[in-house]
């Protein structure tokens, strides 16, 4: 007979991270390190050391996040977008353009 283990390093809520995937007992996204493999071209050692957390939590974000790429991918990218927005608006700036 098979025990299916589990390794419950992975949560979601509501309330934490707008309920996006995160490490639990940290406040990285589960997109936070799939955009430190895939676009920062970091090895999961090299986030491990940049985060300090553990090579477990690194291979259990980067395994979620395998498993629910087409998600993940969607909100980095609505994110970015968001983000691109608010640059653009000037959200946040503390000083007014000084040209336009």
């Amino acid at each position: 007979m098979d025990t299916i283990l589990s390794i419950e390093i992975i949560a979601t809520n509501p309330a934490v991270r707008d309920g996006r995937p995160y490490i639990m007992g940290t406040t990285l996204t589960v997109a936070d390190i799939a955009i430190l493999k895939n676009y920062q071209m970091l090895t999961p050692d090299e986030i491990a050391d940049h985060y300090e957390i553990s090579l477990d939590q690194v291979h259990a974000a980067l395994a979620y996040y395998y498993a629910h790429k087409a998600d993940i991918d969607q909100s980095i990218q609505d994110r970015r977008q968001l983000a691109d927005e608010m640059r653009a608006k000037r959200v946040g700036s503390r000083h007014t353009p000084l040209f336009g």
